[in-house]
């Protein structure tokens, strides 16, 4: 008997993060594509999944939830806030385990996804990226070593079509930095200059955001101090690391319970 493959429903699959984490599903030896699902209406209702990547594979992109969760062992969700909750309401129906890689929840949403994870297990990231994770546990030693004289800013890029800004991956650069630091993050971010803004504050830590084109995501973070700068970056130059690491936090899940979880744990960073 083979192994037993983990078997997959996409959200939003007929979007760009969809179209990659299907094309994961299939290359993995390990996985299975269950279901795909995209939103009530959507022109891809109905088209097999596998089209998208130039390898149909008999699974039909549908709107059924329920359906849909009921069959798969692990949901992987890169939507939107309130479409993910309501995927995560059925998932705990189902005892279903989930990969959040969907950014820009409010606090109170984050306090729902933390709520659902006592029925189910969660893995639940800002940045599914092995190297962007990486690059967090560096920060941390970075910020811990530059603790003082030097400034912080951070820097990204993304395509023309990401809708929130700073991204989740920029604002989690900041919040590790700010910890390493001791500081909050809420009492020293700053979200853009202009005009008069006066000298900057030693404490603060700078976002700076670029949109255009297709750029997948680029995120730099600067300590910039007298006489020198120190720069720690990555940039993606494409969707497939945010995949395959969807895949790896959803391996680390089989055979827990319940539990929120994130990229940290699953690399065994913490």
């Amino acid at each position: 008997m083979g192994m037993k493959k983990i078997r997959f429903a996409i959200a939003g699959s007929g979007g760009r993060m969809g179209r990659t984490l299907i094309e994961a599903v299939l290359a993995a030896p390990d996985a299975e594509l269950a279901a795909a699902l995209e939103m009530p209406g959507s022109p891809f209702i109905g088209r097999d999944a596998g089209e998208f990547v130039g390898a149909p594979c008999g699974v039909i992109v549908g709107d059924d939830i329920d359906a849909a969760l009921a069959q798969s062992d692990c949901l992987i969700d890169f939507t939107r806030p309130e479409g993910t909750l309501k995927h995560l309401e059925t998932c705990r129906k189902h005892g279903t385990h989930a990969v959040i890689g969907t950014t820009g929840f409010t606090t109170e949403q984050k306090l729902q996804i933390q709520d659902f994870s006592r029925d189910i297990p969660i893995v639940f990231a800002p940045n599914m990226a092995v190297g962007v994770n990486a690059v967090f546990k560096l920060l941390d030693v970075a910020a811990r070593i530059l603790n003082e004289g030097y400034d912080v800013e951070v820097i990204e890029a993304h395509h023309r079509h990401k809708v929130d800004a700073p991204s989740g991956t920029a604002l989690r650069m900041g919040e590790v930095v700010a910890a390493a630091l001791g500081r909050n993050l809420a009492d020293c971010a700053v979200y853009g200059r202009e005009g008069h803004t006066g000298e900057r504050p030693a404490a603060q830590i700078g976002f700076a955001t670029v949109r255009g084109g297709d750029i997948v995501g680029d995120h730099t973070v600067l300590f910039a101090g007298t006489g020198e700068r120190i720069e720690i970056t990555h940039k993606s130059a494409s969707r497939m690391p945010y995949a395959q690491g969807s895949l790896r936090a959803a391996r680390f899940m089989c055979g827990k319970a319940k539990g929120l979880f994130d990229m940290q744990d699953v690399l065994g960073l913490r």
